[in-house]
């Protein structure tokens, strides 16, 4: 695709990176199929190659309206584009940067603009995460049935080893995922102590800067970004051999420190470094799997699990089709799941910010989730998991928790 892009942007970094990747698309239109909000809308300009024109006729100087903002907030970022892509087009970090330019051109009124704020800085607080989620516990026999469902039961995170082991690693603390859900992060440093490996967070790392970058709070997801690195850069100095980050959206994020920070003159390097060291749990446990299959207790029964597979897992890091490559090795029965490529509608904020398509999108996805009739439904990002079980009576768990079930002998 020829792109001409206006003065205001073709000469900075952010307009050289969109104009390769314009150059790059080839019009096939191979990602419309598989968009889901394509699918649920039927709009060309709800789709990835639609949005790409708009993105160009914007870069070029052209109109920007409400309309083109619309159609940029509708998109899940789910990446399933990039994965059919022929030509490689890299949509997703396109769509950022679309979104930040028309964040300037077109203003938002000032209820949406608080709205926005006060969902970022909410969310990056732990402390105020963890109050809201043991205040909306408390409150939950008094809310109305659909926020009810939204608040997630309490998940104790047990016992989490100490650091005792020569070889060591890394874990992203995060922001909501703390609160929600701690028994994730506790039992990923059980099943690497179970194996001669301890799992340490590191005093100072936070939010991975995931929700401000979607959010077009381009700088403040750089500044927590830098704040990472230095809380980890003594330890990696010290040995550490990997970050292991148990939500893929978050995985995705850490992958592209390196690309998000390369004009930092102070950072670039190091950015790049943590973007290597980066990794989903199911690289971890593939690498150390002939540790761990002698652990596993195979007499435990064929409990029948549906895996939902993230957009961010199996389109933003790729990884697609690998823990269900572990889960059989458990012995556990995975259910066939329809359509397993496509969101659930969580999408980080989405869920929030378009809740009447995010609603429409989880339905979809319970309904194949449960056609298996499973025992439980396991995913591997914190997002999708409370999304989920706000949509169905099941049980819903990290997949990492299963493992962990099996090598404690638990089903």
């Amino acid at each position: 695709m020829e792109a001409h892009l206006a003065d205001f942007i073709k000469d900075t970094a952010d307009g050289r990176e969109a104009e390769t990747i314009l150059r790059t698309c080839v019009h096939c239109g191979f990602c419309t199929a598989t968009c889901p909000t394509y699918q649920l809308l039927g709009d060309e300009l709800d789709g990835p190659r639609g949005r790409i024109y708009l993105m160009k006729q914007m870069l070029e100087g052209g109109t920007v309206t409400a309309r083109t903002q619309l159609h940029l907030d509708r998109c899940l970022t789910c990446r399933a584009c990039e994965t059919i892509c022929p030509s490689g087009v890299r949509y997703g970090r396109l769509v950022e940067i679309g979104r930040q330019v028309v964040e300037a051109k077109v203003p938002r009124s000032r209820s949406e603009r608080v709205r926005r704020w006060l969902l970022r800085k909410s969310l990056l607080s732990r402390p105020l995460v963890a109050l809201a989620v043991t205040g909306g516990r408390l409150a939950r026999p008094l809310l109305p049935a659909r926020l009810a469902s939204k608040v997630p039961d309490a998940r104790p995170a047990a016992a989490w080893p100490r650091a005792r082991h020569p070889r060591r690693m890394l874990a992203l603390y995060g922001c909501v995922q703390p609160a929600l859900a701690p028994s994730i992060d506790a039992a990923m440093a059980r099943v690497l102590d179970r194996i001669g490996i301890s799992l340490v967070r590191a005093p100072g790392s936070g939010c991975c800067g995931a929700i401000s970058q979607h959010l077009a709070a381009a700088d403040e997801a750089k500044a927590f970004m830098r704040a990472n690195i230095d809380a980890w850069w003594p330890e990696i100095e010290r040995g550490a051999e990997a970050i292991v980050v148990t939500a893929s959206g978050c995985g995705v994020q850490l992958k592209e420190y390196g690309d998000l920070l390369r004009e930092d003159p102070v950072y670039a390097e190091r950015a790049k470094r943590i973007a290597a060291l980066a990794c989903d749990p199911v690289e971890i446990v593939a690498a150390e799997w002939k540790r761990i299959a002698p652990l596993v207790a195979m007499d435990r029964g064929a409990q029948r699990v549906a895996f939902h597979s993230p957009c961010t897992l199996q389109h933003g890091l790729r990884l697609g089709g690998r823990v269900e490559e572990i889960l059989k090795a458990l012995g556990l029965n995975l259910t066939t799941v329809a359509d397993a490529h496509l969101c659930c509608g969580s999408a980080g904020t989405y869920s929030i910010l378009q809740p009447v398509l995010s609603q429409q999108l989880q339905a979809n996805k319970v309904a194949a989730l449960e056609a298996g009739r499973p025992e439980v439904i396991a995913t591997a990002n914190i997002g999708c998991l409370v999304h989920l079980s706000a949509g169905t009576q099941r049980p819903v768990r990290h997949w990492i928790e299963l493992l962990e079930g099996r090598l404690m002998g638990r089903v």
